[in-house]
């Protein structure tokens, strides 16, 4: 849509009258003049063209039979690069068919010859009050779609910030991964950015990467929370998550696919023996390979309950070891640019968190 013209920024009573004929010029002109407009001439379309392009003028009248450039061509081209401009053809009585093809191409009004004063001024009148009323329902259409942008972006915002508050309850619920949502996005960003990837990519990978584990809503807390190694039917129910995770989001992201592809991948393993669809290689999204990186280390260098975290050399040296086979390599060599590129947050076990005992109020 071109820009909404404000009609303060041109003299009102401004016009452009084109024919190839002189006396033709000079009667119209002599009219308008005594109408109190300031008068511009043109002899064939090409030279009104060039006029309409070094200033801008709210009236063109421009008579339809001209050598080389006829007025509807010269109209089609007005009502193209100046959609403010309103144009009034000039026709011969029997022409009224084409004034009216005109019309339906974009003219204002349209004159036959032989016209009176009063015609003009009728006609001129008529065709600069409708040029008034479509500026201003363009205007209003643009205020419109303005307000509606903004309503939809605060939307978005209070959706985002629900989704946010279900990843923060779910670190709630286990009280020994608090942040550890906010640090794998962190880290993903990184490495996303380190891989040039695509803004809107990257946008979904943020998000995907907050609610990763928020599949873990279905989680047994005595399995979340337990102290110890897990059994082989713990680790089985806990990894049910990504399948969790992603039944709960999928009717909340379907317009964010690759969102919901980390919640349901972020397990998937490179060498194919991953959870849930054992998906390999290049099967996995990319946004779920870039946050697997990110969720092992900062699980390898968080702390839980029954050991201490590793520290950074060593996580990335497991890492390293798990390139090829758990991890994309390109992404394990996207994580170790970005650390050296960027400051990682790391985790912080002096902030205070949720204790045990805490409940979640509904």
């Amino acid at each position: 849509m071109p820009p909404v013209e404000n009609p303060a920024q041109f003299p009102t009573k401004r016009c452009l009258i084109v024919d190839d004929e002189v006396a033709l010029r000079a009667v119209l002109r002599r009219l308008m003049e005594a109408e109190g407009f300031r008068c511009e001439e043109a002899s064939s379309g090409g030279e009104a063209l060039a006029l309409l392009n070094a200033e801008t003028i709210p009236l063109v009248l421009a008579d339809f039979h001209m050598p080389r450039m006829d007025g509807g061509e010269l109209l089609q081209e007005i009502h193209r690069r100046w959609p403010d401009t309103a144009v009034v053809m000039i026709t011969a009585v029997s022409d009224v068919d084409i004034a009216v093809r005109c019309l339906e191409a974009g003219a204002l009004d349209y004159l036959t010859k032989p016209f009176s004063i009063e015609e003009v001024r009728a006609r001129v009148g008529q065709a600069l009050e409708k040029r008034r009323l479509l500026i201003e329902n363009r205007s209003y259409r643009t205020q419109l779609e303005e307000r509606v942008a903004l309503q939809t972006r605060k939307y978005e915002a209070l959706f985002l910030a629900s989704l946010q508050s279900l990843a923060d309850a779910l670190e709630v619920k286990d009280a020994y991964t608090w942040g550890h949502s906010t640090r794998v996005s962190r880290y993903a960003t990184l490495m996303a950015n380190e891989l040039s990837v695509d803004a809107e990519l990257c946008e979904q990978l943020e998000l995907g990467s907050r609610l990763h584990d928020i599949g873990k809503i279905g989680v047994r807390e005595a399995v979340l929370n337990k102290e110890g190694p897990l059994t082989t039917d713990e680790y089985a129910h806990v990894m049910e998550h990504p399948v969790i995770g992603w039944r709960l989001m999928a009717p909340l992201l379907h317009e964010m696919p690759h969102a919901l592809a980390v919640v349901r991948s972020h397990h998937e393993r490179f060498d194919g023996h991953g959870m849930p669809d054992a998906l390999r290689g290049h099967e996995i999204p990319l946004v779920a390979r870039i946050t697997a990186v990110a969720d092992s280390f900062d699980a390898m260098t968080s702390g839980r309950p029954y050991r201490t975290g590793m520290s950074v050399d060593d996580a990335v040296a497991e890492l390293r070891r798990c390139s090829g086979s758990q991890f994309d390599p390109v992404c394990v060599v996207a994580f170790e640019r970005a650390m050296e590129n960027q400051a990682f947050p790391r985790p912080d076990w002096s902030v205070q968190r949720p204790t045990r005992g805490m409940k979640i109020v509904a």
